[in-house]
């Protein structure tokens, strides 16, 4: 899938803080949208206009304009917590929950977003695009990147108040950081401010 210009998403820390945060794939852009269980306190998805403002922050090229139904958004967001667990148990090296690698693969089987050639010559989505379309265009994300070559780098970031899924993707593979400027340069500080507690 082809990414925007500018990769990645924009979230708010606790303070109010913006930063950019890029997961590396679009299904792991949609576990920033809530979850499962304790996740469930950052739910964003509660109807059609607020999967379409998730559409339009995601990484897909260009934005497709949705024709939601109120239980296709309830579908995402099962899918969502669906993948959420399969991911947190694939990093933990744990057995992959039957029943939502179940879910994954029903959403995958289904119709994904089609992309066509603008008279114009950019790009566009064939039909009319539903919340189904986007349902199985993430799920199919989900399978290619968790058979994928870099299913071995999906990371929970290393802050330990911290729990946002990313796949990294840098030649080095030492990605440790959500961002780098909200993890990684809280990190940096709390390092520096000990080191100088050390010398005094």
């Amino acid at each position: 899938m082809e990414s925007k210009a500018t990769a990645g998403l924009t979230l708010h820390s606790h303070t109010g803080a913006a930063y950019r945060f890029d997961p590396g794939a679009l299904c792991l852009e949609l576990l920033t949208t809530g979850g499962p269980g304790p996740y469930r306190r950052y739910e964003v998805l509660y109807e059609p206009a607020d999967l379409a403002a998730w559409a339009t922050r995601s990484r897909l090229i260009p934005t497709p304009v949705l024709e939601v139904a109120p239980a296709e958004v309830a579908g995402l967001r099962e899918l969502r917590d669906a993948l959420f667990r399969v991911v947190i148990a694939h990093t933990r090296g744990e057995p992959r929950p039957i029943p939502d690698l179940e879910t994954i693969n029903a959403a995958a089987a289904r119709p994904a977003l089609a992309p066509a050639i603008a008279p114009d010559g950019t790009r566009q989505w064939a039909g009319n695009p539903t919340g189904t379309h986007l349902a199985a265009t993430v799920a199919r994300d989900a399978v290619d990147l968790l058979t994928g070559p870099f299913a071995h780098r999906i990371r929970t970031c290393a802050a330990e108040d911290c729990h946002l899924v990313y796949v990294d993707t840098s030649r080095p593979g030492r990605r440790r950081w959500c961002s780098m400027e909200h993890c990684g340069n809280r990190h940096k500080v709390r390092t520096l401010r000990a080191r100088q507690a050390d010398e005094r």
